[in-house]
């Protein structure tokens, strides 16, 4: 009769199950961005670009950048942090996954009875028990997309990491290279205008000039010599910054940056175009992690929703009685149910649950578009900063050429008695000032050239960090356009 009783509640549940089965909500679909994306460049023209920026660093032609930057790659502690964080959404998604399979659990007791009856011998009993959740209304198969897509997220958001990553360390030693070089020169400055003082003391102390020239040099001097200190603080400043992106103590780097190196020169035929902006934004990393950001939320409402649908349960449980060891099978007894329940009244915390589901997918589609519209921003104007840049170091070569023409004539002529202090002072401050403008524009061509690389997509290697989204955006707007 037990046994009769256990089939006919199987019997029972099996009809349910399946008409339940055929009430199945369908798959939330995934909101497509309004931003138009436009089909050309407003500051350039569309090419194809034929050179890999995966390593764009290596372009520079600066083995101590691109040691750091490989450094930083694998000491980064935040690149560290966000490698964990992949880590937990890879666990998180064998956790939602786990969701389609039963769970099982076992029991077992040792008892050893005392008294006028107690049964000879310790006894034994074994058992187990399972559950099983039926995922009709998608609720684990919504969670388990979600988790694809927080997984997906996560890797995209290390890539980009590493695409920032990459480029502060990149930048931080072009402009300590440029910092070295101004420190550089202004030491060499320095000694010319000692020389200038000593020149205006003797003819003052022979009576050929007055005082003036001689307090006109001072004050050039001291000003120079002031400007030495706080170069020295800018360059410890950044070598220690750079120290820390690549994950190591502060001093290696400020020694290796003090042997003089001009800024790395990037080769200007290695970005003359690129590719349509559609192109661009599918391989930033940033792009594509806000994508599967927003196919998580999406998946959530779906999800959010099956809790208000019904749920189907079926759990079983097998166990002996208690017995010696020798006879401990003999008696086996069992039970199977299934079972559905059906939310009926919360207060509307359920609801509120959808509600908040659904503000977060629009939150995410909202930073989705604006992530498109940064990355945009990003390369119209990393386009405009490098063109400007190469005129500027070109500019700049000329203005250098002049300068050290004018203070050579104007110490001759000064030496020969022929100008007077204030000539030679000003041809000077000329020289100084044009050797620093162009160590600048130097500078700021090969910074463009890293923003350009980070604004197009470079320095992450997507074999590494590319991971499948769960559901195409442009396989739901296909679907949406049916």
């Amino acid at each position: 009769m037990k046994d009769n009783g256990k089939r006919a509640r199987i019997v029972l549940v099996a009809p349910v199950v399946m008409a339940l089965a055929a009430c199945a909500t369908p798959q939330v679909e995934v909101a497509t961005p309004t931003v138009a994306v436009p089909v050309e460049w407003a500051q350039t023209d569309p090419a194809p670009i034929s050179t890999d920026l995966t390593q764009y660093w290596t372009l520079l032609g600066d083995p101590l950048l691109a040691e750091f930057v490989e450094q930083a790659i694998v000491e980064n502690r935040d690149l560290a942090v966000s490698a964990a964080r992949l880590d937990q959404a890879r666990a998180s998604l064998v956790q939602a996954r786990a969701g389609y399979l039963p769970s099982v659990s076992g029991s077992g007791s040792v008892s050893r009875d005392v008294g006028d009856f107690a049964r000879n011998g310790v006894q034994f009993s074994l058992g187990a028990d399972a559950s099983w959740e039926a995922d009709i209304f998608g609720q684990i198969s919504g969670s388990v997309r979600a988790a694809e897509a927080d997984l997906a997220s996560s890797g995209y958001s290390l890539a980009d990491l590493q695409r920032l990553v990459v480029g502060q360390v990149a930048i931080a030693t072009v402009n300590a290279r440029a910092t070295a070089q101004q420190l550089e020169i202004a030491r060499s400055t320095l000694a010319f205008q000692d020389d200038n003082l000593q020149i205006a003391r003797w003819r003052n102390q022979a009576g050929l000039v007055s005082s003036l020239d001689v307090e006109q040099a001072r004050t050039q001097r001291a000003q120079t010599a002031a400007s030495i200190p706080l170069l020295e603080s800018s360059l410890t400043s950044t070598a220690n910054a750079i120290s820390t992106l690549i994950g190591e103590p502060p001093g290696r780097v400020l020694d290796e940056i003090m042997a003089t190196e001009p800024a790395p020169v990037p080769d200007p035929e290695m970005l003359m175009g690129f590719e349509a902006p559609a192109e661009v934004l599918q391989r930033r990393p940033d792009v594509r992690a806000a994508e599967a950001s927003l196919i998580a939320s999406s998946a959530r409402i779906g999800v959010a929703r099956a809790q208000l649908l019904p749920l189907v349960r079926l759990t079983g449980s097998i166990g002996t009685g208690q017995a010696n060891l020798g006879n401990l099978f003999d008696i086996l007894s069992g039970s199977l149910f299934g079972s559905v329940s059906q939310l009926i009244f919360d207060g509307g915390r359920t609801q509120a649950q959808v509600d908040s589901a659904e503000a977060g997918a629009r939150a995410s589609l909202a930073s989705w578009e604006q992530t498109i519209l940064n990355a945009l921003e990003d390369v119209e104007s990393a386009a405009v900063d490098q063109r400007t840049a190469d005129e500027r170091v070109e500019i700049n070569f000329e203005g250098l050429d002049a300068a050290s023409n004018s203070a050579l004539l104007a110490r001759s002529q000064y030496q020969a008695g022929l100008t007077d202090f204030r000539t030679l002072l000003s041809a000077e401050n000329q020289l100084l000032s044009a050797r620093n403008s162009l160590v600048s524009a130097q500078a700021d061509r090969a910074t463009a050239f890293v923003r350009l690389t980070q604004a197009l997509g470079g320095g992450w290697a997507s074999a590494e960090y590319d991971f499948p989204m769960p559901v195409a955006v442009e396989d739901q707007a296909d679907r949406n356009s049916e």
